[in-house]
Formats: C-alpha cells, structure tokens, sequence
C-alpha cells in the first residue's frame, strides 16, 4: 500500500509544483518620453512571476550596451530602470524595449524615445523653476526636499533616488509628496541619504532637475569639524565628500 502511494505522492508533487510557477506579468511598463538633448531619459520596467523573471532592456532589438546607458535594479529584484544620460539627438530616438523572461514564459513591451534640441523645444515644456539643494539633516528629524516647476499644462512632479523612483506609498506615510511638489521626509534614517532628483512631466515633456544629495546624520556627527564652507554661498558639504 506504501509502495503504490509513493508514485501516486511523487505525481502530485510535480503538478503542484508545476502549478506554483507563473508566467512573466507586468506590474509597471515604461511610457513614451520625450527628453532634452543634453538631459535624462528614465524609463521603468517592473514584472512578477514565478521564478521571478530577469529583465533585460533591448534598443532596435538588440541589448542596450553604452556608456550612457546604465540599467538600474530595484532593490527587491522586480524589475530595473534603465537611465539614459546625457541625451543624445538623433542617436537615441528610438524603440525601446523591456523583456521579461523566466522559463514558464517570456513577455515584451515597448516604449518611444523622443529628444529635442533646445530650439525645438516647444512652448509649454516643462522647466524647473527650483530644484532640490544640498541638505544635511539630523537622524529622527524631518528633511524637506524642495522642488517647483512649471509649464502648460501645468507639469506633475515625480521624485527619483539614487536614480530609482521614490515610492511614498509604502511607508506608512513617513515619506509623502507635499501639494507644492516637495518631497518630506519625516523621522528620517541613514537609508533616507543619497541622491535625489525631482522631474517635472507634462504633455510636452520631460524635464530633470540637477541632482541633490540629502546626508543623514547623528547628533555627535554634526559638529563644526564635521564640514567644510564653501566661498560662495555658504554651503556646508560634509567633509570627504565627493560632489
């Protein structure tokens, strides 16, 4: 009896098995984007699926493979961005594609690159008017990352760190986006420091800010010692730092 259930048990196995793995499905596709020669270019690709699928970006078919190219991956591994930057016209108008593959199955989507030279750039496009600064903030307390842009329609704000897009809604509320377009952090920790970037989109375009970095630190950390003042400005840049 043991003996004719050991197949029967084995079968089973291998259909639940079976049944667990799941085909490639989308959660998030890049849309079309429209850039400035000179500027950045962010699409983002994300795909569930078990085993959880890779992600490979293509250009006119072919894996994306350039210096200015540089591919990003989520930190939970569901998918990447690929950032391109500087812009180049006409060489980087084209399709780009997303390819997310595991050996259940293999799906595709794909996006238009647009870039304008600046005497292209029509009326309307987006243009940020004050973008994020440097900021050192102590651990625990609330850091406000200003940025206000403008252009007709009037353009939607949107956050990138360490060139990967912020989330505010998955952190009960301590990172949101204020009405203004600033970016609030409250109770802010070490993994809130890095490199931030605001961008400004509209049916014109897109629109990067320069980046800002945000350093968080601990009370016995800021001290006089601890920076260096530049000539111009007063801006106070934590000492070792590279800009």
């Amino acid at each position: 009896m043991v003996r004719a259930a050991r197949p029967l048990l084995l079968l089973l196995a291998f259909f639940l098995r079976a049944d667990a793995e799941t085909p490639p499905r989308f959660t998030r596709t890049p849309v079309d984007q429209t850039g400035v020669s000179g500027g950045v270019a962010s699409f983002i690709c994300q795909a569930t699926g078990d085993p959880r699928p890779k992600i490979v970006w293509n250009k006119k078919g072919k894996k994306v493979s350039n210096q200015r190219f540089e591919v990003i991956e989520f930190d939970d591994g569901s998918g990447s961005v690929l950032r391109i930057q500087p812009l180049r016209t006409p060489r980087d108008e084209a399709i780009y594609e997303c390819v997310a593959s595991n050996n259940v199955g293999e799906i595709s989507v794909s996006t238009r690159l647009t870039v304008l030279r600046e005497d292209q750039i029509p009326r309307g496009f987006p243009t940020i008017d004050m973008g994020p600064q440097l900021k050192v903030v102590e651990r625990t307390r609330t850091a406000t990352m200003l940025c206000a842009a403008s252009g007709n329609p009037d353009p939607e704000i949107t956050w990138f760190k360490d060139f990967l897009p912020v989330d505010t809604s998955n952190n009960n509320g301590r990172i949101k986006q204020l009405r203004s377009g600033a970016l609030q952090i409250e109770q802010s920790e070490e993994s809130d420091q890095g490199k931030y970037e605001c961008v400004a989109t509209n049916s014109a375009g897109t629109r990067y800010s320069a980046p800002a970095n945000l350093y968080v630190r601990g009370r016995s950390d800021i001290t006089p010692a601890s920076f260096l003042h530049s000539g111009s400005g007063g801006v106070e840049i934590p000492a070792g730092s590279v800009l």
